[in-house]
């Protein structure tokens, strides 16, 4: 069928409006006639405008449309005209009505009809070709080549073709061939069997590419076709070969013909015979017939009239007794002299690889026979190394570098070398560089003697006896550490890391820590040892310099103080690149245990809280305290719901237990510093609170209170206004709640907060990470500043590798280096009696003018940003995507939040309609967030005209109003409450209702997630149903595909759960405009 999809129809337009007045022909009747052809999908209509107008639609035989063209002067421009458009829209609703499904039927059949008629009645005689592969040396002085082939064809009698090339044309024409009298070949009464088809295709490739070559050359009487013969090559004589596989065929070898010949995939049967001859020694070769190399690389070799294809390792050891034997025109091969060892050592071992050898006896008599013993002696030479070399064979001593080097018993006797061996070894020093004088070899370059030294040495000593003059010491020393440790000095508070490089200066240490840095592999010693540059240990305390932005100087020192919270990575790093064990003091061993088991700490409870702390919320109270023991801070990171505010007013009512007078300061967004307050007088009244709000003037009267109270409480925006006033004031702990608030280090809100003065730093959050990795960096730098390095460091050493080149290593080593200080758990994990959270997606359809709307944008909105892109590049054309993604995403929920006139409806709201009313009637209560104020109007007047009662938060309504708002939605007054996602998105507890409805969907997962757990949380006794509402085929499906796709940056980092969206590409942008 027809392949017409509303997108072929809407993109291909002109514009919108073009589209819209051919909507508006098309129903008004402006179609004067359509006529399809009977064998082809081709359109022709009339349609009347200021004149008719002719129309031609083309669709392939697969039915997918092709092009269109109309007569009228809009045609000369890009795209479908309005003519076009309605021709379109008339025949997709032909085909939707089935009229078209006959004319497909008709000319289906039409098809195959005309297929049938093709097809001759008469059965044709199958012909035979036979190949004749044809093979003499003497050929070669006359064609070439030595390996031809003919052809012979017939029916009862076979019939040489003469003209091989002529043939074959004959054949591609369909004319008849005559052979003789009795038979001529018909095309109309013969054909040629299919299994003849491969080597009939073979030859006429071959003569398609010999016609090219005489087109190009203009030579027809030269190249592979020669009369009645065509001229094999190396690899035409393959391609037959293999061809032919194991089927039998003839030839005619050097004269004589052989009927039924067929390749012997096997070894040639070989042999050899060796045996003195006076004072000479002779090797004869013996075949089952005399021996030729049909190719050059012996992959086919003749013997007889028998053709092999032996197996690679014969045809290697076979192929230079042939290349003799063919040249010398003689099986014999006769040695004298020193030839004679030579053969029995190089030659003789092949030959027993090719074949059989036999030795005559009077031969094997003079053979020696001793087992090679090489050995290498070394020396210095000057600054660099010498050897000399010995081959030794009983009492034989061979100097393969001496030139003057007499065998003396060569007339004697023959000795039988083991050339391999030797080989080895002389090719070892050869890929080394070792020189050449001689009696001996040598190296002057450094680098290649330690090259050799490094890896070379130890190969050599598994082929030969290795021996070294006394005063040689060409050593390679693996370790410069030998021994490191760590203490916690407890009268400074920091940490001192030593270490012991034995025997080699401070001076020296630097050299060698330079040399390191400029990527060599080795450092010479003033005592001339190598030092390998290469091992785990050196590149583990470059790293640990480098890492803790260290000085050469200070390594050379041997001691380096750091503050405590490197403990944990200076142990990491010296457990892996110290071979033994790192030297620990007791009191850092006590701190390193604390750091990674704080549930082993015996932190006491305050009596007043033990009734009421979970159990995985006294572990974090214990985390808590360790580390604030240790003057470290952290970042609690637990689940939206799980109570992290419980967790810190437990550390804080401990420290006023145990005596501390200090306060502490807790800064958190507008819209919770009530909900603390709250929480401190329902769980510890035993604090002291102040809130610092109010005018300029109300917040320095209430700043003189500080040291009055036990917690000091106030929010982001009003700590920017006032931290010049904080800078008098110390506090125990400066707690920071929804911490993400603090993500851009840059920003004026983050540079106020990490300005404050306090022993102790804690982050609260739940995603401490939104879109990128520096948001971490920024809540590090607050907690504990200098951790995660600079950040410029950390951006190059993590963000980079982990976000850009998805560096898994890169991941895992920040995992580890932050696990210690994130405490992170999830409500699945933790709380086992928290009711079950079912989440699904609603797909919503637009509704047919709201389609028409949006549809209409799209194609404006793509149409600018490409025009805006092209004009003023990508990067400049940020708010131009991000308001056009805005409008669609608003005509997804509903076109009359910026259209005044429009009365079409919104299928969201429509749906809407639907689900509150049942699930009202089911006894559930309803949060239904939305990020747009305006859409929030609009339901909140489809919620007043089906008289629902509701409550409603946005951004304007004030903190103490929302507290009141919750609280009486919580006790059950009324059964909605529409939010909006950035105002009532965090810090809300809702546990009163047990439905989430996300209107419209959100980039960020995260901010979605901590939406629903307003309801989510502890204190929830009802299963809680979260839904989301998706407009299908539209921008907000395909955040929905984004969104999925990001979930992994966060997760590979801090563990378990946070999501997060990074920014996006430029492509991932484009495509939501596809």
């Amino acid at each position: 069928m027809l392949q017409i999809p509303d997108s072929l129809i809407v993109n291909y337009s002109i514009s919108p409006q073009e589209y819209k007045q051919g909507m508006e022909y098309y129903r008004t009747g402006r179609i004067q006639s359509v006529r399809i052809l009977e064998d082809r999908p081709i359109f022709f209509a009339v349609v009347k405008g200021n004149e008719d107008y002719r129309v031609r639609i083309v669709f392939d035989d697969n039915d997918q449309y092709q092009s269109a063209e109309c007569t009228c002067p809009s045609n000369k421009s890009w795209g479908h005209c309005k003519h076009i458009v309605a021709v379109l829209l008339h025949i997709k609703r032909l085909k939707d009505k089935g009229t078209l499904s006959e004319i497909s039927a008709r000319r289906n059949s039409r098809q195959i009809f005309q297929y049938f008629e093709q097809i001759p009645v008469i059965q044709k005689q199958q012909v035979l070709l036979e190949p004749v592969f044809e093979f003499h040396p003497t050929y070669k002085s006359l064609y070439g080549v030595s390996s031809l082939l003919s052809l012979r064809v017939g029916l009862d009698r076979m019939y040489v073709v003469r003209q091989i090339g002529r043939f074959l044309e004959q054949l591609e024409n369909s004319e008849t061939i005559e052979f003789g009298q009795y038979f001529s070949y018909d095309p109309y009464w013969h054909e040629i069997p299919s299994h003849e088809g491969t080597i009939l295709g073979f030859l006429k490739e071959i003569y398609e590419i010999s016609q090219m070559n005489a087109a190009t050359y203009g030579n027809r009487n030269s190249g592979l076709f020669r009369d009645k013969f065509i001229c094999l090559s190396d690899s035409l004589i393959k391609r037959f070969f293999t061809l032919m596989g194991s089927r039998t065929f003839q030839a005619v070898i050097s004269g004589k013909e052989v009927n039924e010949v067929q390749i012997k995939r096997e070894p040639i049967s070989a042999s050899f015979v060796a045996q003195l001859e006076g004072d000479s020694l002779a090797c004869e070769i013996h075949t089952q017939g005399a021996a030729y190399s049909i190719t050059s690389d012996n992959t086919y070799i003749l013997i007889g009239d028998q053709i092999y294809a032996p197996p690679k390792d014969q045809v290697r050891s076979l192929s230079p007794f042939l290349h003799v034997m063919n040249q010398s025109d003689s099986r014999k091969m006769i040695f004298h002299g020193r030839d004679k060892e030579r053969f029995v050592s190089e030659v003789l071992p092949f030959a027993r690889q090719a074949g059989e050898v036999s030795i005559s006896e009077d031969l094997d008599r003079l053979l020696s026979k001793e087992p090679l013993q090489p050995e290498v002696y070394f020396d210095r030479n000057g600054q660099g190394i010498k050897a000399r070399v010995q081959f030794i064979y009983g009492e034989r001593k061979l100097d393969p570098f001496d030139p003057n080097h007499k065998n003396r018993d060569s007339e004697v006797r023959i000795l039988v070398r083991d050339t391999e061996s030797e080989r080895k070894i002389l090719e070892l020093f050869e890929q080394y560089s070792f020189l050449v004088q001689p009696k001996y070899i040598y190296l002057e370059d450094e680098d290649r003697i330690y090259n050799f030294f490094h890896a070379g040495l130890q190969r050599l000593m598994d082929l030969a006896s290795v021996y070294y003059s006394d005063d040689f010491k060409m050593v390679i020393r693996q370790q410069a550490i030998s021994s490191a440790g760590i203490r916690l000095n407890e009268d400074t508070d920091l940490l001192e890391f030593s270490f012991d490089a034995g025997d080699i200066s401070s001076a020296e240490l630097m050299c060698i820590m330079a040399a390191l840095r400029e990527k060599k592999r080795y450092y010479r010693l003033r005592d001339g040892t190598f030092l390998s540059l290469e091992g785990r240990e050196l590149h583990g305390m470059a790293q640990i310099i480098d890492d803790l932005g260290l000085k050469d100087r200070d390594l050379a020192k041997g001691l380096v103080t750091l503050p405590k919270y490197r403990a944990l990575y200076l142990d990491r790093q010296l457990r892996e690149l110290m071979d033994e064990k790192p030297v620990y003091q007791s009191a850092f061993r006590e701190l390193l245990k604390d750091i990674q088991n704080p549930e082993d700490i015996q932190a006491v409870v305050p009596v007043s809280l033990k009734s009421i702390i979970r159990e995985y919320q006294r572990m974090g109270f214990q985390w808590l305290k360790t580390l604030s023991h240790y003057g470290l801070g952290g970042i609690l990171a637990d689940d939206m719901g799980l109570g992290k505010t419980l967790q810190i007013l437990t550390l804080l009512l401990s420290d006023k237990e145990e005596g501390s007078s200090q306060p502490s300061l807790v800064i958190a967004p507008t819209s919770l510093i009530y909900n603390w307050e709250d929480e401190v007088q329902k769980f510890v009244p035993e604090l002291t609170t102040v809130i610092i709000t109010g005018t300029k003037a109300e917040r320095k009267k209430l700043l003189r209170k500080i040291q009055d109270v036990d917690l000091v409480i106030t929010s982001y925006p009003l700590i920017r206004r006032d931290k010049e006033d904080y800078g008098e004031y110390s506090f125990r702990y400066c707690i920071i709640d929804e911490a993400q608030h603090i993500k851009n280090p840059r920003s004026q809100t983050a540079k106020s907060v990490k300005s404050i003065g306090a022993k102790y730093r804690f982050a609260l959050t739940g995603t401490p990470i939104e879109n990128s990795l520096t948001e971490l960096w920024s809540i590090f730098d607050f907690v504990m500043p200098g951790y995660l390095f600079s950040h410029s460091k950390f951006v190059t050493t993590y963000e980079k590798a982990i976000v850009k080149d998805q560096d898994k290593e890169a991941s895992e080593e920040l995992a580890a280096h932050i696990r210690p200080f994130v405490l992170r758990r999830l409500k699945n994990d933790v709380l086992k009696e928290l009711p079950e959270k079912i989440e699904s997606k609603m797909m919503t359809e637009l509704t047919e003018e709201q389609k028409k709307v949006y549809l209409a944008y799209l194609v404006r909105a793509r149409g600018e940003i490409f025009s805006e892109i092209d004009r003023s590049g990508y990067e400049k054309s940020h708010i131009r995507i991000l308001s056009a993604i805005t409008r669609l995403r608003q005509i997804c929920c509903h076109p009359g939040m910026f259209l005044e006139d429009y009365k079409g409806g919104s299928g969201k709201l429509q749906q809407l309609e639907e689900i509150v009313p049942d699930a009202l009637a089911g006894g559930h209560r309803i949060l239904l967030f939305s990020q747009f104020t305006s859409m929030l109007k609009l339901i909140q007047l489809r919620m007043e005209k089906l008289r629902i009662p509701f409550f409603y938060l946005d951004g304007a309504t004030e903190a103490q109003e929302r507290n009141h708002l919750v609280k009486r939605f919580n006790e059950g007054d009324r059964k909605i409450f529409l939010i909006s996602l950035k105002a009532g998105g965090t810090g809300l507890n809702l546990t009163g209702a047990d439905m989430v409805i996300h209107f419209d969907p959100w980039w960020n997962p995260a901010v979605e997630e901590q939406a629903s757990d307003r309801a989510y949380r502890i204190g929830q006794q009802k299963v809680v149903h979260v839904m989301r509402l998706i407009t299908r085929g539209t921008i907000e499906e395909k955040i929905e595909k984004l969104k999925e796709k990001k979930r992994s940056l966060a997760d590979a980092v801090i563990r378990p759960g946070e999501t997060l969206v990074s920014k996006l590409s430029r492509e991932e942008i484009m495509a939501l405009f596809d």
